[in-house]
């Protein structure tokens, strides 16, 4: 099961300087709500930003653990003036924006305990989602997660990356990303893995291609991703369905689980033609988890 039961499907951003859109994110079905700090905002902008999240969060009289905050990198002038902005108003995580390495996140934890004793928080209350593949040096370290504080889902992206490596595009003429951002995105995922931490898919910038996107994060969800980042609330829906397994998955998925039990020696075990061995087990087993199953 996701930490402490929190689904994290879907991530559904929201500017932290319009209170509408806020709003927007924290009704819709998202399952988590981030208000954004970092790229939505404008440099001058970012004052009232911090003023109007901070504000909204303590206007909340529950719900607190989906309602997480980005907030800007920590090697740049406005991480730490975030943090002390938003912490008050208790929000559930931080995302933390071009992750350097593990040494990001343990930084961001000592931040966040100092924060966290001022504000009365609970210690370690405040969870953390890194995005690991935003510049070329961090795409080097995307296998050095494990065991982070606080760390509970790693995502990836596309668009940072290339700036970072001076690309003018990172898309092939199909519109499909470039070998590079492919291989960012498995190193997401196979990081995410070894630090036993959710792997979270980057967001589809067209937001009206529904199809597109529901193909996309079903194809992601059959790879390893529990979840995928949202730019729009006609989004959700569909990311929420496509990250959900279905009635026939989960019934496969049972009969698998329910026939090694009933032959708990066995290595192998025929299954409607097929042969299935542990790791089939292994697989089924996660699919259930993914439901609470």
């Amino acid at each position: 099961m996701p930490e402490g039961g929190l689904k994290m499907r879907s991530w559904l951003f929201a500017p932290g300087d319009s209170e509408r859109k806020m709003e927007k994110a924290a009704g819709s079905p998202a399952d988590i709500a981030i208000f954004d700090l970092e790229d939505a905002v404008a440099i001058g902008e970012k004052p009232l930003a911090r003023t109007m999240v901070r504000a909204f969060l303590e206007a909340q009289s529950g719900g607190h653990e989906r309602l997480w905050v980005r907030i800007n990198p920590l090697d740049g002038p406005y991480a730490l003036t975030d943090l002390a902005a938003v912490m008050p108003g208790k929000p559930g995580g931080i995302m933390l924006p071009k992750a350097r390495g593990r040494g990001d996140v343990e930084l961001l934890d000592h931040y966040l305990s100092a924060f966290e004793a001022v504000a009365g928080i609970e210690q370690g209350a405040t969870k953390v989602i890194a995005l690991v593949t935003e510049t070329a040096e961090a795409m080097y370290t995307t296998g050095d997660y494990a065991g982070a504080p606080r760390l509970i889902a790693m995502t990836w992206g596309a668009e940072d990356l290339a700036d970072s490596l001076g690309a003018s595009e990172n898309r092939d003429a199909d519109g499909s990303y470039g070998f590079t951002y492919q291989m960012a995105r498995s190193f997401c995922l196979i990081g995410a893995a070894t630090a036993g931490v959710a792997a979270i898919e980057t967001i589809q910038g067209d937001f009206r291609d529904l199809e597109g996107l529901r193909a996309r994060a079903e194809q992601v969800r059959r790879d390893g991703y529990r979840g995928m980042l949202a730019i729009h609330p006609a989004q959700v829906e569909v990311i929420n369905a496509a990250f959900t397994p279905g009635v026939d998955e989960l019934a496969a998925a049972q009969e698998i689980v329910d026939l090694f039990a009933a032959n708990p020696g066995a290595g192998t075990i025929g299954y409607k033609g097929a042969m299935l061995d542990r790791p089939h087990l292994a697989r089924a087993r996660a699919l259930l988890g993914l439901s609470g199953g």
